[in-house]
């Protein structure tokens, strides 16, 4: 039976929680129903501004059209109201006295514009700036008037400005401050932005506190309490909103500012939830849509029942949507004793750069003139990333231009912030598809969909994918000759069909030949493993040697790798070992990088003799392998013990046969000594005399490539723990074939720590690991 989900709201975070339920394989889990009060569709509030200003029109701001409500089968109440609710009963009741049951109902009542106490703010002129009627009402009205007065200098007020403007309005701000944007600047840059905005064309009365506004039939003036006035037949009131609480608090739920939810959303009365402006979280009410959209994950994925971290709040950033300005803040930017800060200022050029910092990690930032690091800088707040010297410099000076930025930029970095589309998925999405504008790429990823802050970086990007300087390609690859699909596509689609076999999966997704091919078979294998590794008989991949790993030679005959724990061997092993070559003719025996011996050129006929007559474990093609320092060309006096060979050997015996994407190599060593050699393994772990440090993502080929200090553990089994999740992460999310490094590059170190750096999840992986290889050696058996 499906669960009957209600969300009361259509606003952009009630429906982005919807999207995200959806995402999560959940489309038959709920019966969902959407009350909203306005008559819409779901559209983009924060983009009314720039509808204002005559950049986009009413049509183009609609984020999901009538359409996306059908075809996810979501019931939508439009222009409808909910006014009661019965949290016994499970049920709604609403303005045209519709009853709707719910088993669960989520809060995205979101905030109404809040409008100042003031004799005469009922007058006709007088309008606010939130919704799509408030727009249409403020361009009619600059059809018949000419002098527009917008109380509140924040950033809407002053996007309204700019939009009055453009409509052809002598338009002057009030704020009852000394300067403007006092929350998301200091005084230099507030003072920059408004010598800009005068330029253009907009006045400002500044340290103004409004007392009454008067006329006759309509607005005629604005009275200020130090007796000024001024001429006003249009007055836009941008001071602030206020959270929609009243039918929560009337139906019992707790409030306070907001609806008071816990890290996973949930309210005081169970199966009720609340996401978006109407919400308080840890004391604190966002109204900015990046919490808004991250507050809709976390609840999607626990209204889902998938594992999650719960929401602990999100650093604030804003951009301001005004033509010609380029303007950015993020986080505390406010000096203490606890802070230090980096400032440069061009004002030629107009430009002013802020870096607060508490120690070597960024707090907060102003960007004024000069915007395009702004999602390095907002990527390194959040987080919490240690920034060097060099860092700050290339922070703080200016760019080339803006393609220079962008070319600069790793692909896993972020472009759009409020959904998260890498300028990877913007390359692919351009290159693969064609795209060719802005517009197009906004349709497409939902890149600078949100509150558009992202634009002039999202332009510069387009703009260097198709200029001659670009020369980064990403192609649309197909798993294998056998299908259309990609990599990620046809593990999509094994989870969403549940196809649990090499066969359900040819026949489920139409491959074009029911055997697969080389490639295809053992990828699909690792993945159906993976996904269902508690199933027995999965994979369906004959091995004629059992369980030994053995390779086939470009000339017909086969090598074997013996695993030598801690790259140790035994005289008996040896002599065993000698007895097999003569005995079946191996003229080819040699030692592995990882400090292995290997057979090479056993015959067809006489390798299933050698695999079970020398009864050693084998390396198999894909898993972990482990090399230890301590047999080295030259002895190290560091080792006093054999701690690492040690430790070495635990790591080896724990990974035994555990299949992963690629061939991972560990190197383990008891001081660093061979640090340069040891680091180009996929991980290396080193003893400093206090501990153990990890690096990750070393390489030999196809490059060289030192690995990435990961992580410093104190003990063995706080590393081992670090590696365990690391490797199952690693195996979890990695593609098949692909090495750690690439791994690395692609999901980015900063992501990895915050993974494994949190309790839970790492223990949430270790967990996992662990479970399969309980099950592995129960198969055994």
């Amino acid at each position: 039976m499906k669960q009957r989900l209600v969300v009361i709201g259509n606003g952009m975070a009630g429906v982005r929680c919807v999207e995200e339920i959806l995402k999560q394989n959940n489309k038959h889990q709920f019966d969902i129903t959407i009350i909203g009060s306005e008559p819409h569709v779901n559209y983009n509030r924060i983009l009314l501004s720039s509808v204002l200003q005559g950049e986009t029109t009413f049509p183009e701001i609609t984020i999901n059209s009538i359409e996306w409500y059908q075809k996810y089968q979501i019931t939508l109440y439009s222009g409808e109201t909910a006014t009661k609710i019965d949290t016994k009963l499970k049920r709604i009741t609403t303005d045209k006295n519709r009853i709707i049951s719910f088993d669960k109902l989520i809060f995205a009542t979101g905030s109404s514009p809040f409008v100042l106490p003031l004799p005469g703010v009922d007058k006709p002129g007088v309008v606010t700036f939130r919704t799509i009627e408030d727009c249409e009402a403020i361009l009619e009205g600059a059809k018949r008037f000419k002098k527009a007065i917008v109380i509140g200098g924040g950033v809407l007020g002053l996007e309204a400005a700019r939009g009055l403007l453009n409509l052809g309005l002598d338009v002057k701000v009030v704020h009852n401050t000394d300067y403007l944007m006092q929350r998301q600047l200091d005084a230099k840059a507030s003072s920059m932005l408004q010598k800009q905005l005068e330029q253009q064309g907009i006045g400002f009365l500044l340290g103004k506190v409004t007392k009454e506004i008067s006329g006759t039939d309509r607005v005629e003036e604005v009275e200020f309490t130090d007796g000024t006035k001024v001429e006003a037949d249009l007055v836009v009131m941008s001071v602030g909103v206020v959270p929609n609480i009243s039918l929560a608090k009337e139906s019992g739920l707790t409030t306070n500012r907001g609806i008071v939810v816990n890290d996973f959303m949930e309210t005081s009365i169970p199966d009720i939830y609340a996401v978006g402006e109407c919400v308080e979280h840890n004391g604190v009410v966002y109204g900015l849509v990046k919490p808004l959209y991250e507050q809709g994950k976390v609840l999607a994925k626990f209204i889902c029942n998938k594992p999650v971290e719960g929401y602990k709040g999100s650093v604030l950033s804003t951009s301001l949507k005004v033509p010609g300005v380029d303007l950015f803040s993020v986080g505390d930017f406010e000096e203490n004793e606890s802070t230090k800060t980096l400032t440069i200022l061009n004002e030629v050029e107009d430009i002013y750069k802020k870096l607060v910092l508490q120690g070597d990690i960024i707090v907060g930032a102003i960007l004024y003139g000069e915007t395009g690091q702004q999602s390095k800088v907002l990527d390194m707040i959040v987080k919490r990333k240690h920034v060097n010297d060099e860092d700050k410099r290339s922070l703080l000076h200016s760019t080339d231009n803006g393609a220079s930025t962008v070319k600069s930029m790793k692909r896993s970095e972020i472009i759009c912030n409020c959904n998260g589309v890498t300028k990877g998925a913007i390359m692919e999405a351009v290159q693969q598809q064609g795209l060719t504008t802005v517009k197009e790429v906004k349709k497409c990823t939902k890149a600078s969909s949100s509150c558009g802050g992202c634009k002039l970086l999202l332009t510069d990007l387009v703009d260097y994918i198709h200029s001659d300087e670009c020369d980064e390609f990403i192609e649309y690859k197909s798993l294998c000759s056998c299908t259309a699909l990609t990599e990620d596509e046809v593990v999509l689609q094994i989870q969403q069909q549940n196809l649990s076999s090499l066969q359900e999966v040819f026949v489920g997704l139409d491959w074009r030949t029911m055997e697969g091919c080389s490639s295809c078979v053992p990828a699909i294998s690792y993945y159906l493993s993976m996904i269902y590794p508690e199933r027995e008989g999965i994979s369906q991949v004959v091995n004629p040697f059992g369980d030994v790993k053995v390779k086939r030679l470009s000339d017909g005959t086969y090598s074997f790798t013996p695993q030598l724990l801690g790259g140790k061997v035994t005289s008996d092993e040896l002599k065993k070992l000698a007895n097999m070559m003569d005995k079946y003719k191996i003229a080819d025996i040699g030692i592995t990088p990882e400090q292995r011996i290997q057979l090479k050129g056993i015959k067809e006929e006489s390798i299933h003799a050698v695999c079970s007559e020398l009864r050693l474990s084998s390396v198999a093609t894909n898993t972990v392998r482990l090399m230890n320092t301590y047999f080295s060309e030259q002895e190290c006096q560091c080792h006093t013990d054999d701690r690492s060979l040690e430790f070495s050997i635990e790591l080896e015996k724990e990974f035994e046969f555990l299949l992963t994407p690629h061939k991972l190599v560990i190197s383990v060593s008891g001081c660093k000594h061979k640090e340069v050699d040891m680091r180009t393994k996929d991980i290396c772990v080193i003893g400093d005399g206090l501990g153990w440090e990890i690096y990750v993502g070393g390489s030999l080929s196809p490059t060289l490539k030192q690995g990435e200090l990961f992580a410093v553990a104190a003990r063995e089994l706080m590393a081992k723990q670090m590696i365990c999740g690391l490797i199952q992460y690693y195996r979890e999310t990695a593609n098949y074939l692909e090495q750690m490094g690439d791994w690395v590059e692609r999901v980015g170190m900063i992501h990895i720590r915050e993974v494994l750096f949190e309790d839970t999840l790492c223990e949430q992986l270790v967990q996992r690991l662990e479970a399969e290889l309980h099950t592995f050696v129960a198969k055994s058996l």
